[in-house]
C-alpha cells in the first residue's frame, strides 16, 4: 500500500492565459490542486484597476469556497513595460520606484485574499555594476517594501532568476545576510532554474534552500536551457525531489509554472497533477 508525501500542489495562473482568471481558478479547483499561484496581469488581475481591492474580495471569497490556498506572484513580464519583459526591477537606474510600488500592491492585495507569500524577484543589474553595488542596491530596495509586508504580516519570496541578478541561493543568502536575516525575506525555489543553471547538484540546492523556503515553483527543464517543459520531457528525477522537500518539512505550496500550457490548459494542468501524484507515491514507497 502506498501514502501520499504531506505535500501541497498547486498551479499557476500564467498557465490558464486563454481563460477568465475565475474560470482558470475553478478549473484548477475541479482538477484537484490545493492552491493557485495567482500572477497579478493586466487579463487576470490588474493591481492598478481602481476595482482592485473590491475585485480582491471577490476573488477572497470564491478561493475560499473553492478550497483554494494561494500566492501572490509579480513576475509578470509586461506588466510594468510592454515592451522590455521584466522591466524595471528593484535593480534599473531609472523605475525601480515602479517595481516597489507594484510590490507593495502584491503585498495588499495577498492581505486581502489570505495569502500568506508574495513572489517577488530581483530584476537585472545595470550593466557594468560591481556584485557588491547591486546587493547593496537590491538590499536597500527590500528594506521598506519588507516593512510593508510585516504590516500586512506577509513574507516576501525571492526568487533567483537564471537571467536576473539574483540567480541563484547563494546570491540569496549573501543577500538575507546584508538584510540581518529579517525573518519576513524567505525563498521561492523554481526547481527546473536549479536544475538549469545551479553550480550544485539539484538536490544538494534543495537542501541548502529548505531551511528559508516559503515556496517552490515546479516543471521540467533541461540543463542550461532556460524553458518551463512539461513534466517528463526533460531531464529531472522528481520523486527524490518531492521526497527531500518533504522531509525537510516543506509545508508551503508546490506550484507547477509551465506558461507554455496555455493552449492546452486544463489537459496540461491534470496531466501534471497526475504525474506530481504518482511521483509522489513511488518515493514513499520505496
Amino acid at each position: 500500500m502506498t501514502t501520499s508525501l504531506p505535500l501541497r500542489f498547486a498551479y499557476g495562473t500564467n498557465g490558464f492565459a486563454r481563460h477568465s482568471l475565475e474560470e482558470a481558478l475553478r478549473v484548477i479547483a475541479d482538477i484537484g490542486y490545493e492552491g493557485v499561484s495567482l500572477t497579478l496581469a493586466r487579463h487576470h488581475f490588474d493591481p492598478y484597476a481602481p476595482q482592485a481591492p473590491a475585485r480582491a474580495a471577490r476573488l477572497a471569497r470564491l478561493l475560499d469556497r473553492l478550497g483554494l490556498a494561494v500566492v501572490v506572484e509579480t513576475g509578470d513580464p509586461h506588466l510594468l513595460d510592454p515592451a522590455r519583459p521584466h522591466r524595471p526591477g528593484l535593480l534599473c537606474d531609472r523605475g525601480r520606484d515602479a517595481r516597489a510600488d507594484l510590490i507593495s500592491r502584491a503585498v495588499r492585495v495577498a492581505d486581502v485574499l489570505g495569502a500568506d507569500t508574495v513572489h517577488v524577484t530581483s530584476g537585472c543589474a545595470p550593466e557594468g555594476m560591481p556584485e557588491d553595488a547591486a546587493m547593496d542596491r537590491l538590499a536597500t530596495a527590500l528594506r521598506p517594501l519588507l516593512a510593508t509586508a510585516e504590516a500586512h504580516r506577509t513574507t516576501l519570496a525571492l526568487e533567483p532568476e537564471p537571467e536576473m541578478f539574483l540567480n541563484g541561493v547563494d546570491r540569496f543568502l549573501a543577500l538575507r545576510a546584508r538584510l540581518d536575516d529579517h525573518p519576513l525575506l524567505r525563498l521561492t525555489l523554481d526547481i527546473g532554474h536549479a536544475h538549469c543553471s545551479e553550480p550544485r547538484p539539484l538536490l544538494d540546492c534543495v537542501g541548502l534552500a529548505l531551511p528559508h523556503l516559503a515556496h517552490v515553483q515546479i516543471e521540467d527543464m533541461v540543463r542550461g536551457v532556460h524553458r518551463h517543459l512539461p513534466f517528463g520531457t526533460g531531464e529531472i528525477d522528481f520523486p527524490p525531489v518531492l521526497q527531500a522537500l518533504a522531509d525537510g518539512g516543506h509545508r508551503g505550496l508546490v506550484s507547477v509554472e509551465i506558461q507554455d500550457g496555455s493552449a492546452d490548459a486544463a489537459r496540461t494542468a491534470a496531466r501534471s497533477l497526475t504525474f506530481l501524484r504518482e511521483a509522489a507515491r513511488v518515493r514513499e514507497s520505496a
